[in-house]
């Protein structure tokens, strides 16, 4: 397992509590307090699941008890469900003021929990929405999952105009159709970062490099976000969000993590899994062998105090 410490804002989008705090404290209180219930009100989408199976009784945030949220870049087009091209995992502790990221690669090959199938790890969100993308990586990881948030990647674009684009800093210099990116500072509308999240196969680092332009965007969304002083500008963000984001936390359980763990998501400790990449049938999927597995889950079991 591969380790990078550093602090990273844009984790904070998990809660979307960071939009609440950032707009109350630019003195816009009371219009953004009532916007902000009502956006998370949209993006809510309860799911067929109220507790974890790997859990006696639900975690509780008001205690601050440790818990762990999947996040989803979702690919969808027209009349296709769309495959989770991204998926991490957060465990945050906010009595070790860590939160560890593992980021779980998409053709990773695992038991597909409710479909009875063994298959890429990122096929459960076709099969089974959040539910059985939740039930699949339980199982994998053996730990509960207890939220999910799910970002529509393709509409990601309208987050990014919303905020007037955002500068990122790419690594290696690529090209995607008709679209150019050089090495370094790079300042990209919508439709280019779209373009600059999705690339993988003119990357060296294929997956992982897509996976790393996807935090880098939502990190720029954030830092952006975060300077914007206009009631207009906050008004296209929470629609941009609205419309791209769905989410099992309420508002509520927002707040309680914006009070509770703050101090948990400014030590970041990011991971990943070693696996080999092998053709089953013709079908490229990466293995992942029990040594490097067992390690991965006891790290998130210690990080969640789970024996």
């Amino acid at each position: 397992m591969t380790k990078r410490k550093k602090k990273h804002p844009w984790l904070k989008f998990f809660g979307f509590v960071v939009l609440f705090f950032i707009l109350v404290g630019g003195g816009l209180a009371y219009y953004v307090y009532h916007s902000l219930t009502n956006t998370v009100a949209t993006m809510h989408t309860p799911i067929n699941r109220e507790i974890s199976e790997k859990r006696v009784e639900p975690v509780s945030l008001q205690k601050q008890q440790p818990f762990s949220v999947l996040l989803l870049g979702v690919d969808e087009r027209e009349g296709d469900r769309g495959r989770s091209d991204t998926m991490i995992v957060m465990a945050v502790n906010p009595t070790l003021n860590t939160t560890k990221l593992l980021s779980i690669p998409r053709d990773t090959r695992t038991d597909i929990i409710g479909k009875g199938t063994v298959d890429k790890i990122n096929h459960a969100w076709a099969f089974g929405g959040p539910e059985m993308s939740m039930d699949t990586v339980e199982h994998f990881l053996d730990i509960p999952i207890d939220y999910y948030v799910k970002v529509n990647m393709k509409s990601f674009k309208d987050i990014v105009d919303a905020v007037g684009g955002v500068t990122v800093e790419n690594s290696s210099a690529f090209t995607t159709g008709d679209q150019k990116f050089p090495a370094g500072t790079l300042t990209l509308n919508g439709k280019e970062a779209l373009s600059y999240s999705r690339e993988r196969y003119s990357d060296p680092n294929g997956d992982f490099g897509r996976q790393e332009r996807q935090r880098q965007i939502i990190q720029a969304v954030l830092q952006k976000g975060a300077s914007i002083s206009s009631v207009a500008n906050f008004s296209d963000i929470l629609s941009a969000l609205s419309k791209n984001i769905q989410t099992n936390l309420e508002f509520d359980q927002m707040v309680d993590i914006q009070a509770n763990y703050r101090s948990a998501t400014e030590s970041i400790v990011q991971n990943t899994i070693k696996e080999t990449g092998q053709k089953i049938n013709g079908v490229y999927y990466g293995i992942v062998d029990n040594t490097e597995l067992q390690k991965v889950q006891n790290e998130l079991k210690t990080q969640l105090e789970i024996e």
